[in-house]
């Protein structure tokens, strides 16, 4: 069941079920007559291959409202592209799929590289950028969605929840962000979120007092969502990481180019679940790294905000955080038993010790590092650098789709 509460300083639109997905894709359709409506689905060649999106593939075949597809497709050879062209033909409008590991786009990636405009790490980030600078320069979207490609719940009522918001003429949102339950097979999901991101927020309320940026980011149900939409304008001048930080790195860019009026959040499905990360201590991948790149992000954010940092303030961040953890994954036992779901307090808790640990390399980094650029540029800044590269990248686009179809 739903709610209609608003808490927080951004809009909250709520799933209050009371119309179907009949009439909300007719809405769509409508709209589409005067504000073209795309979707970037960046994936890993794998994917294709997993539960996931084929089932995403069959909701998305009776999607009519799209004018554009863009498809991010990371670690393919040649062969695997040509497969994914053929996966995604039998979609209702002709996707256009950028193969990242072929040719021309290395060479793309090149030509940045030599004047430092290039995304430095490989990733979710690197894909999704060069995705939305192919979405600048085809022009044929102006509301545009981006969900992942590993959803095992999906149906097609989460799309059309998330872009109807900026789709809709009558509403003036720029930026929309999806929320839903981490619920599945029993039990509650999404510790990142739950036992680092929130608890982390409501610990440096207390060590740094109230801060806009804070608030701003607690407003959010569920920060880390890979599910959002925006109008079209909004990639220009957006900034984003090229690691796990990059949906608060989105977030941060928002809140830096618009007025929270223009951002809103909204339900957009009952029960979600997707791949999970591994619980492990290795930093360079699974949860560990994430929290690490997460934090880092905030950390760097709140020093823009002019919040100075050094090893005795992180040490009780680290303290306070550890403390509110615990709390929470009380509050969630008695959350999942309440709900006849399980929840691991074992596992809980050593996630908590591991996130602990990480706050603190988190802002080690960021001391130890103070010429850290994390962002890749704006598409504003390398058109200003390179003003025929997004005709270059369209190009590409269009010559290895008729190359290797």
């Amino acid at each position: 069941m739903g709610d209609f509460y608003q808490n927080g300083i951004i809009t909250t639109l709520h799933n209050l079920s009371t119309r179907s997905l009949r009439e909300v894709e007719a809405d769509l359709g409508r709209f589409a007559l005067s504000r073209p409506m795309g979707l970037i689905l960046p994936c890993l060649y794998s994917e294709l291959k997993t539960e996931a999106m084929p089932n995403i593939l069959e909701e998305l075949k009776k999607v009519k409202y799209l004018k554009q597809i863009i498809v991010g497709l990371d670690r393919a050879t040649e062969s695997e592209y040509r497969k994914a062209i053929q996966f995604f033909s039998d979609l209702p409008v002709k996707p256009k799929i950028l193969w990242n590991d072929g040719p021309r786009l290395r060479s793309i990636d090149r030509q940045l590289g030599e004047l430092n405009l290039s995304p430095q790490d490989q990733g979710k980030g690197r894909n999704v950028w060069f995705c939305m600078g192919f979405a600048l320069a085809t022009r044929e979207a102006e509301a545009i969605a981006m969900h992942d490609c590993d959803i095992l719940t999906y149906e097609r009522g989460l799309l059309a929840r998330l872009i109807y918001p900026v789709a809709n003429p009558n509403f003036n949102y720029q930026f929309w962000k999806g929320y839903y339950a981490r619920v599945a097979n029993g039990k509650i999901n999404g510790r990142v979120s739950r036992l680092l991101v929130t608890p982390l927020l409501r610990s440096l309320k207390k060590v740094c007092g109230p801060l806009d940026f804070i608030e701003y980011l607690d407003s959010y149900r569920y920060p880390l969502a890979g599910e959002f939409s925006f109008r079209n304008d909004v990639m220009n001048d957006i900034r984003i990481p090229s690691d796990w930080g990059l949906e608060i790195g989105v977030l941060s860019e928002m809140t830096r180019n618009y007025s929270t009026k223009r951002l809103c959040q909204v339900d957009i499905a009952d029960l979600y679940d997707h791949k999970h990360q591994e619980l492990s201590a290795d930093d360079s991948a699974g949860l560990s790294k994430m929290s690490i790149d997460i934090t880092k992000a905030i950390f760097r954010k709140l020093a823009t905000n002019g919040v100075i940092f050094n090893k005795e303030s992180f040490r009780t961040v680290k303290a306070t955080y550890f403390r509110i953890a615990l709390d929470f994954v009380e509050t969630y036992r008695h959350d999942a038993e309440f709900n006849g779901l399980t929840l691991d307090i074992d596992n809980e808790e050593r996630a908590v010790e591991l996130f602990a640990k990480n706050i603190m390399k988190a802002g080690e980094s960021f001391l130890d590092n103070p010429m850290e650029t994390p962002f890749i540029p704006s598409w504003n800044r390398v058109n200003s650098a390179i003003p025929e590269l997004q005709y270059q990248l369209k190009q590409a686009v269009q010559e290895d789709m008729e190359e290797f179809s």
